[in-house]
C-alpha cells in the first residue's frame, strides 16, 4: 500500500493507523500547494481532489476521505483491535466517533489555516472548535481511549486535531481530561515513530 501525505497534515491520522496495525506501506510526500510529488509528477493524476489523505491499495484502487481509510487499516489488521468488529454497536459507535470529529472538528480547524480570514472570524472558529473539545473532555472521564480502554483508529485521528490545537497554542488548561489523553497518546511508540517519520519530532 501507498499513503500519500503531507507532514503534519490530517494524513498524519491513517500513518498512524498503519503503524499500529503493523502493516507494509510506502510513504509518498505530497506538496499540497503545488499539488506535486517528491518525483515532480503531478498528484492531481493520483487524486483529482488534490487533498491528502490518499491510499493506493495494493489492487490498484485509491481511497480517499481519512475516515474511510482508517476503517480499511482497521480492517485488514483485525487481531490490532483497532476497530470494533462490523456490523457490531460498538463500530457504530466508533463511526459516530469519526464523524464527529471529521464533520465538527476538522471542517471547523479548516478556516484557521486561512490567510485572508480576518482575526475575529478566526476567534469565532476557534471558540467553536474549543466548544467541540470541551464536549470530548467530557466524554473522557474515566476513559483512556474514546472508546474505552482501548486504542482505536478514532484516537489517532483526533490526536491529529489536537496537534493543530497546539500549534495554534489552544488553552486547554481547563480540559485534564483531554491533556491527560493527548499525552498518553503521544507516548504510544507508533505515533512517536509516525510523528518522526513526518519530520514533526526528532528522533531519540
Amino acid at each position: 500500500m501507498k499513503l500519500y501525505y503531507s507532514p503534519g497534515a490530517c494524513s498524519l491520522s491513517p500513518h498512524i493507523a498503519l503503524l499500529e496495525a503493523g502493516l507494509p506501506y510506502d510513504l509518498i510526500k505530497v506538496d499540497l500547494k503545488a499539488k506535486k510529488l517528491e518525483n515532480g509528477d503531478d498528484y492531481l493524476k493520483v487524486n483529482p481532489k488534490g487533498q491528502v489523505p490518499a491510499l493506493a491499495l495494493d489492487n490498484g484502487e485509491l481511497v480517499t476521505e481519512g475516515p474511510v481509510i482508517v476503517q480499511i487499516i482497521a480492517d485488514k489488521a483485525a487481531g490490532k483491535n483497532l476497530a470494533p468488529a462490523r456490523d457490531s454497536i460498538e463500530r457504530y459507535k466508533l463511526l459516530e466517533w469519526l464523524n464527529y470529529i471529521a464533520s465538527e472538528v476538522h471542517k471547523n480547524f479548516g478556516p484557521l489555516f486561512s490567510p485572508v480570514l480576518s482575526d475575529d472570524a478566526k476567534a469565532f472558529f476557534k471558540d467553536r472548535v474549543m466548544g467541540k473539545f470541551k464536549y470530548i473532555d467530557s466524554a473522557l472521564a474515566g476513559h483512556d481511549y474514546l472508546m474505552g480502554k482501548q486504542f482505536t483508529v478514532a484516537d489517532g485521528y483526533l490526536f491529529t486535531m489536537l496537534s493543530w490545537a497546539e500549534r495554534m497554542k489552544f488553552d486547554f488548561s481547563a480540559l485534564p481530561n483531554l491533556v491527560a489523553y493527548q499525552a498518553r497518546v503521544a507516548a504510544r511508540p507508533m505515533v512517536q515513530e509516525a510523528l518522526t517519520k513526518e519530520g514533526l519530532m526528532k528522533a531519540a
